[in-house]
């Protein structure tokens, strides 16, 4: 794999398939502590995962990296507050699940829970059941004191924030972009709905194809880079001033669309309507009110503007209570956060017709709202998805929520699916059992 320099790599981060190479390490063969990455006073050279390579997401440096961003990247704090957190309860079942079988899609042969947690390459698994931890485990760089890249999992949040504005009447989402950011008049979004943001499906001359040096990605990824733009650029510098050059293709409506500079506009939408910043919405509305163990912290651009689409950090225990808010619909330690109307919102699910449009082999029958995707299978379940294997997955027949941070080599989550859809189902299926 080439070197990546810095200013590409962020994006590398919640897009691009291109981190694995064409052989790999397993997991224990990969796991960060055994190849010693980032170990000495100085670490020797060949173990530093830093600058001046700026390689830092290749693999296998990219299972530490995923739990070192701060150390990396400017960041935004997501304020816990400084009350004492809420704990949650234990009622551990970790030896039924770990022997627990399944067929992963497309094979006849089984695979048992705890062997899927190494083929997926499992940084921490999190699994609560009727309120309670039945399972907990840690991996790789991570331990229950750490934090984890949630990846493409911050679109979720961003969603959700924009749901929640639109219940409470704050947010039109039938407006057009361009009445509540003028600045986006010009630029495909300004005379989209809010709504065809918040599904991704907007009409967008914007190409994600990493294999093109030309392509669009590129030209974001140099505008959001962090570090002092190099002499003689004269392209747009943060996310703000990209989404103002984004020019249309087709017709907003048509079709779902994943391109994470959706995201990017709707988190300045929600910074307009509510007068935060996304970090500071997420603190106030949420991270503030879940009783979480720990500070979460996004990414920032070169003028502090957080990445809405991909840049989040955060503890495993306490995306558990973000999935509990989430099963709970609104609900958590015996308060209302925010209507059950949101949840209901995005339980409904957009378009599977437009939604099959896009070729998503592994989650046919599925859809997106507001930035979670809905599988429509007969437990209801939904999920906040991000690249290299995070996941929060909300399934209320079985009264569960299954958080998984992961450093699987390659971007696309269609090639950790086959294993990870079909184990989620036997766990579910388990606990509906044992009730």
């Amino acid at each position: 794999m080439k070197i990546l320099s810095l200013c590409i790599w962020l994006f590398v981060l919640s897009f691009s398939g291109v981190a694995a190479q064409n052989t790999v390490l397993n997991a224990a063969a990969s796991d960060p502590e055994k190849l010693g990455w980032m170990e000495g006073f100085p670490p020797p050279t060949d173990k530093l995962v830093m600058q001046p390579d700026s390689n830092f997401f290749s693999f296998p440096k990219l299972r530490w990296t995923v739990c070192h961003f701060r150390e990396l990247l400017p960041t935004e704090q997501v304020s816990r507050g400084i009350g004492a957190p809420v704990p949650l309860q234990y009622n551990l079942d970790e030896i039924a699940i770990d022997q627990l079988t399944f067929e992963p899609m497309g094979s006849r042969e089984t695979m048992t829970w705890k062997e899927s947690l190494a083929a997926n390459y499992t940084d921490g698994m999190l699994i609560i059941h009727e309120g309670k931890i039945v399972y907990e485990r840690y991996f790789g760089c991570l331990d229950e004191v750490g934090k984890h890249g949630a990846m493409s999992m911050t679109k979720s949040m961003t969603g959700l924030l924009a749901e929640i504005l639109v219940v409470e009447g704050k947010l039109d989402d039938s407006a057009l972009v361009s009445s509540i950011v003028p600045e986006l008049a010009d630029s495909a979004f300004g005379n989209a709905t809010v709504r065809q943001v918040m599904d991704m499906t907007t009409g967008l001359a914007y190409s994600e194809d990493y294999s093109n040096p030309k392509a669009d990605i590129w030209i974001y990824a140099r505008a959001a880079s962090p570090l002092p733009k190099p002499e003689g650029y004269e392209g747009p510098d943060g996310y703000f001033e990209y989404l103002q050059t984004v020019r249309p293709e087709g017709d907003h409506g048509d079709a779902f669309h994943y391109k994470t500079i959706n995201t990017d506009t709707l988190g300045w939408i929600i910074s307009r309507v509510s007068g935060m910043e996304v970090t500071e919405l997420l603190s106030d509305r949420i991270w503030r009110q879940i009783g979480a163990e720990q500070d979460a912290y996004i990414t920032v651009d070169a003028k502090g503007t957080p990445f809405a689409g991909g840049g989040l950090s955060a503890g495993l225990r306490d995306l558990g209570r973000i999935g509990l808010l989430m099963l709970n619909e609104g609900e958590i330690n015996g308060q209302r956060l925010f209507p059950s109307e949101v949840v209901a919102n995005i339980r409904q699910g957009g378009s599977q017709r437009k939604f099959a449009e896009a070729g998503y082999t592994t989650l046919e029958g599925g859809s997106y709202r507001s930035m979670w995707w809905l599988f429509h299978n007969e437990h209801g379940a939904f999920a906040a998805r991000g690249v290299h294997g995070q996941t929060i997955y909300v399934d209320p027949t079985a009264d569960m929520v299954i958080v998984r941070f992961a450093s699987y080599p390659s971007a696309k989550n269609a090639k950790i699916d086959p294993t990870s859809l079909p184990a989620y189902q036997a766990v579910a299926d388990y606990l509906v059992q044992r009730r």
